[in-house]
């Protein structure tokens, strides 16, 4: 290891669920493949910890054969279906709290590292966007969030791609979706809530693309995803949002 004094780790390994990455935890670490945008995430972890920004995971260095060693964070990952706990009002709340402190801490970033993520920058650049802020990228403790994990997608762009995803609008009744949306919003702060619908749509399908274009180029993860139906559900997830976009988006305000 690069730092810490990591490099003699000698617990079992244990796989973890690691979205287009292979993830292993070893005792209270979590080992990660680099990818593309890595040194851009290591960046951004090392100035997180540095400012005291306490969600995300440290980054610890290097493994010897050049593997991402992370802190690991104790606590439930969301994993769907949901359980009660984590689709209640008060993981809602956290939630919200959690991404509004990762977009306060990062505003002056914004234009300081502008290439080499592995998503594209989006204009404006507003803060760091975590990318794919979901329950899946969450932990939790009990029904309070935690922690962030998974910044790979990390790009700077606009808050509102990040509230977008975050504001879980695909549980429930319509009615529902349109109550814990306006639940986040109303805990995350000043938003255009009128395009928020717009937006969690445009994200799919830029997200849908993206997998696509990847796996095209024999990304083997990213053609897992394809062949287990991911980008279809993505699509369906944007075709419901654009029906009901009038209802959600009255209801949001």
């Amino acid at each position: 290891m690069t730092r810490d004094g990591a490099g003699a780790m000698s617990e079992v390994p244990e796989d973890l669920q690691g979205g287009s990455t292979e993830v292993t935890k070893v005792g209270g670490r979590v080992l990660r493949n680099r990818r593309q945008g890595s040194t851009n995430v290591e960046w951004l972890l090392t100035v997180l910890e540095r400012r005291g920004f306490r969600y995300s995971p440290r980054f610890l260095g290097l493994s010897n054969d050049s593997q991402q060693v992370l802190e690991f964070i104790e606590g439930r990952a969301g994993s769907y279906p949901l359980p009660a706990a984590l689709r209640s009002d008060e993981a809602v709340i956290s939630a919200a709290r959690a991404l509004r402190s990762l977009h306060e801490v990062t505003s002056d970033l914004a234009t300081e590292v502008v290439e080499g993520w592995m998503l594209e920058a989006v204009e404006p650049y507003e803060v760091i966007c975590h990318g794919d802020f979901a329950p899946y990228n969450c932990v939790f403790d009990e029904s309070r969030l935690v922690g962030i994990i998974d910044f790979d997608t990390a790009h700077p762009g606009p808050r509102i791609r990040d509230v977008a995803a975050g504001n879980a609008v695909g549980f429930g009744s319509l009615a529902e979706q349109a109550r814990r949306a306006r639940l986040f919003c109303d805990e995350y702060g000043e938003v255009n809530r009128t395009q928020i619908i717009e937006t969690v749509c445009r994200r799919l399908l830029d997200l849908v693309s993206y997998m696509r274009s990847q796996a095209a180029q024999g990304d083997a993860a990213f053609q897992s995803h394809l062949d287990d139906g991911h980008d279809t559900v993505y699509l369906r997830d944007a075709h419901y949002l654009r029906t009901n976009a009038a209802a959600l988006t009255r209801a949001l305000m």
